[in-house]
């Protein structure tokens, strides 16, 4: 399908990015593949009750999730003009469930308030142009060390969630912290599923076929699909049921019942709830964990996926890149006022860009195929994530390629670089990865007796992290639980 000079064509810039519209298609689909799990997911995290005795329900959580993850991603695509697909992000939902469970006295709303607080906090930093700031002041070689991080990262995830590698369990008494499989043994048809997805991604684009990536998504499903209904394998985890280490991890393909969505959870927050409960210091810094965590977890995604799509300019500038940042701000927005967490840009949108998608063509089509699942959730969850696992190695192969452009013979570069990337995928964290990476550079500049080299607006980044990852002992210090 040819974009010719199409008002679709140009307002997109399909042709002067490369693309066409049937790639942008075809990537408007792989990102969705790869990340419609979190439609099922979500409401798993956030499935416990409040202090108040009260859960969120995961029926709700499920319809508001699809429902807000396909406005904003729509809303990237037609206005920002970048194949970047937003859901709920995965660090930050789990920590809004930790510290619900944690904190006596905080129910639902009171935590999504902080949620929005802390997205409005972002959408006023976005408006006055300290994040795109922030953004220019990083320089070059931290920012191929984010991408090549991110690519890490994601191939970690792939890998991890197909069951290839597990975590192995403390009481093994080894200081091993993941192994292959099962005791160095690939076990499990799901794994069978992850591995034929694997290698028939990756024969058919080293044959240059065209669609590769969605091709072994479909494959893989379809197998897995097969597998279930001919030997009823079962989830990993179901509740009420013993574990099954040898099951689907996160969804398990089959056809459920159909329900209208109910999103009768959007609005139901409290602005200011957690400040009466947990008292104004306390809240503040649950905020501000919150704050930094969307904060740098958005401009690690952005660098990481602008990088691997070629949209980064000469100068180093994203085009558009303040709308791509109001979105995502508004995401925070978003997400706490529909009780859902903070939604963000998903590095997932990386299954996409391998396939092609290059413009904001393929973030419409991706947002549109969220809003439908809202109707179609059988539909969504007979794509288990082993079948999607193997898109997520190969955009991390293409994404940590970039590695050789790092300047090694600068140590003020090489080790912060190596830093970000490494403790990406090794702390599950983009901020954690960002934060070790701008506050080595900004010590080993000093060390090296050239601090007048790093802007200013580094050392305050740096700064900020420093209390980012001291918040435990300040916590401590000030009596905070």
């Amino acid at each position: 399908m040819a974009s010719g000079d199409s008002a679709l064509d140009r307002y997109f810039h399909i042709t002067a990015r490369g693309s066409n519209i049937s790639r942008e298609i075809r990537g408007g689909f792989a990102t969705f593949f790869a990340m419609s799990y979190i439609v099922v997911l979500n409401p798993l995290i956030l499935s416990a009750a409040d202090s108040s005795g009260n859960s969120l329900g995961i029926e709700r959580v499920a319809a508001a999730t699809a429902f807000v993850a396909g406005v904003l991603t729509i809303l990237m695509g037609a206005w920002a003009k970048h194949p970047f697909a937003l859901a709920t992000g995965l660090g930050v939902n789990a920590f809004v469930a930790v510290t619900v469970a944690t904190h006596p006295g905080l129910t639902w709303p009171d935590m999504m308030g902080l949620v929005m607080l802390s997205g409005i906090t972002m959408f006023i930093l976005v408006v006055t142009g300290f994040r795109t700031a922030v953004f220019k002041a990083v320089p070059e070689g931290l920012k191929i060390a984010i991408v090549v991080g991110i690519g890490m990262f994601i191939a970690l995830i792939g890998l991890v969630n197909a069951g290839f590698v597990r975590r192995v369990p403390d009481a093994a008494g080894t200081t091993v912290p993941v192994g292959l499989g099962f005791d160095g043994k690939l076990l499990g048809w799901p794994t069978l599923v992850f591995v034929f997805g694997l290698v028939l991604t990756i024969a058919l684009l080293v044959r240059k076929v065209k669609g590769a990536i969605l091709i072994g998504i479909i494959a893989a499903t379809v197998l897995a699909n097969i597998l279930e209904l001919t030997l009823h394998i079962g989830p990993a985890v179901s509740p009420g049921k013993p574990a099954n280490p040898q099951g689907w991890s996160l969804v398990a393909p089959e056809l459920s019942d159909w329900k209208l969505p109910d999103l009768t959870l959007v609005g139901k927050f409290d602005l200011f709830g957690s400040f009466a409960h947990l008292g104004a210091l306390a809240a503040v810094l649950l905020a501000f964990v919150i704050l930094l965590s969307i904060f740098f977890d958005a401009m690690g995604t952005v660098v990481g996926l602008a990088g691997e799509a070629g949209t980064i300019e000469k100068d180093g500038t994203i085009p558009d890149l303040d709308r791509v940042l109001m979105v995502d701000a508004f995401g925070a927005v978003a997400g706490g006022g529909a009780s859902t967490s903070s939604h963000q840009i998903y590095v997932e949108s990386g299954a996409g860009i391998g396939e092609g998608a290059r413009t904001g063509l393929a973030s419409l089509v991706t947002g549109v195929l969220l809003l439908i699942a809202m109707f179609v959730t059988p539909l969504v969850r007979l794509v288990p994530f082993e079948a999607v696992a193997p898109a997520l190695v190969v955009v991390g192969f293409m994404m940590v390629s970039q590695v050789g452009k790092i300047d090694w013979k600068d140590w003020g570069i090489a080790l912060p670089a190596f830093l970000t990337f490494i403790l990406m995928p090794f702390t599950y964290s983009i901020a954690n990865g960002l934060g070790a990476g701008f506050i080595a550079f900004v010590l080993i500049r000093s060390f090296q007796g050239r601090a007048r080299e790093i802007h200013p607006l580094m050392w305050v980044v740096a700064a900020a992290f420093v209390i980012f990852f001291g918040i435990g002992p300040i916590e401590q210090l000030f009596g905070v639980k």
